[in-house]
């Protein structure tokens, strides 16, 4: 049997008014009694700076060399991003008689990635650039294989984590590479010192909970 469904009413949106004096000392945020008719784009102001804009940073890099690195970092960044995600989904899913251990160990790998998300993020803003922060760019932008939606078994969430690392580590080897070549001394030892290091023992890691899950199989 089929039900009507009844359409929302959509209330027009409240704008939000500044009233700020000159001198600043008795600034207040008020929300204005008239209503919009202007959909959100037609509101939006303009922003403190475009994602591909480059922000004056005085730390002795040339502009180009700045604005490489910002580029190369919001790469590794979608793809740390993308595998953060890959270990809070193998983290909630993962079943059977590994459950604890691994459950356990995609949690604390996750807890890393954040942080190594936070330090890349942190990278792209001293440079002067805009850091990728919404899931819609990171899927637009990530190497990383999008996972189904279904729950899979142990074994599979193991080979998928180590097919990730590994295209991490190959895209993070390169723009490390290329961040030395250019004198990037800040970016090169964040991406060798952190992220290529907290990658490669996370793999070790996920590779040999593999080898004995295959040997517990017999495989």
């Amino acid at each position: 049997m089929l039900h009507a469904i009844e359409q929302p009413n959509f209330t027009k949106e409240r704008l939000v008014e500044l009233d700020i004096s000159q001198d600043c000392s008795n600034g207040s945020v008020t929300l204005s009694t008239v209503p919009s008719d202007k959909p959100g784009s037609a509101r939006r102001v303009a922003p403190m700076q475009s994602f591909n804009d480059l922000a004056e940073m005085r730390i002795s890099l040339a502009r180009k060399v700045r604005a490489e690195s910002v580029a190369a970092l919001n790469l590794v960044l979608a793809d740390a991003m993308t595998l953060r995600d890959l270990y809070k989904k193998h983290h909630w899913q993962t079943s059977g008689a590994t459950f604890f251990e691994l459950h356990v160990l995609f949690e604390r790998h996750h807890g890393e990635q954040v942080r190594l998300i936070d330090a890349i993020a942190e990278r792209i803003q001293t440079l002067g650039g805009v850091s990728i922060a919404m899931a819609a760019d990171v899927v637009e932008t990530t190497m990383l294989v999008r996972p189904p939606r279904d729950r899979e078994e142990p074994l599979l969430q193991l080979v998928r984590l180590v097919d990730a690392h590994e295209r991490v580590l190959y895209g993070v080897r390169v723009a490390a590479q290329r961040a030395a070549m250019l004198g990037d001394d800040g970016t090169h030892n964040l991406l060798v010192s952190d992220v290529i290091r907290t990658n490669e023992k996370q793999a070790w890691f996920v590779q040999e909970h593999l080898r004995r899950g295959r040997l517990d199989r017999g495989s």
